[in-house]
């Protein structure tokens, strides 16, 4: 075909082996902007509850209280009910001094009454007596009952009271046993007028001793 037959490339068209262009996506557009908080959310720094917070996670404190004085009433009458009680008790019932003229030491007896209150037989391990004075405690193991009708001779102004207290006396649960105490501190009459407190000491086999005071110096003090 002659040259000025072949007609003209009209809108210059893209030959058959160039890439065909894609057209570019359309922007995406911008992500919304947060919300403000009103100023209720602002003035408690968060519009959410906070249960991380110990203040959130707590039981009330009134509650709390009230249970624990609950609990504490509970264990003090435990205690109370559970609490050690004395398996024996004592008094002492008369105390008489004597020093002749001819004796150099005093002599002092006492009558005393021991309760056994426990649920054991009481045994008598040993006994001992004491004078508290001015001079401090004046303290004395008790005569021997062997020893009694001896000393009554030499003090009979201490005749005609009950019958010593000995040591391996029993005592049954329950039962009481009345006795005298002998003993023989170094104290004048004027001591043992003006005498603070007196005390008789019975020693038992396997448990606390029973520590009697005079119903006269309790008085005192």
């Amino acid at each position: 075909m002659p040259e000025n037959d072949i007609p003209p490339n009209v809108g210059n068209p893209t030959p058959s082996n160039a890439t065909p262009q894609v057209p570019p996506k359309p922007a995406s557009p911008p992500p919304p902007a947060p919300p403000v908080p009103s100023a209720k959310a602002a003035s408690s720094g968060s519009t959410y509850d906070d249960f991380g917070k110990a203040t959130r996670n707590l039981p009330p404190a009134t509650p709390v209280a009230v249970a624990i004085v609950l609990v504490a009433v509970v264990v003090g009458v435990i205690a109370y009910i559970n609490r050690a009680k004395p398996t024996a008790q004592g008094s002492i019932d008369g105390v008489w001094f004597s020093q002749p003229a001819n004796m150099s030491s005093p002599m002092i007896l006492m009558e005393v009454t021991l309760h056994n209150t426990g649920k054991k037989t009481l045994y008598i391990k040993d006994i001992k007596a004491s004078v508290t004075t001015d001079q401090g405690d004046q303290s004395d193991d008790a005569a021997s009952a062997s020893d009694y009708d001896r000393y009554l001779i030499a003090y009979p102004a201490l005749s005609g009271h009950a019958k010593p207290l000995q040591v391996e006396m029993r005592i049954a649960p329950g039962a009481e046993q009345k006795g005298s105490v002998m003993i023989s501190p170094p104290i004048t009459q004027q001591q043992f007028d003006a005498r603070k407190d007196l005390t008789v000491t019975i020693e038992r086999y396997d448990q606390a001793p029973v520590v009697i005071h005079e119903k006269a110096a309790a008085q005192k003090e």
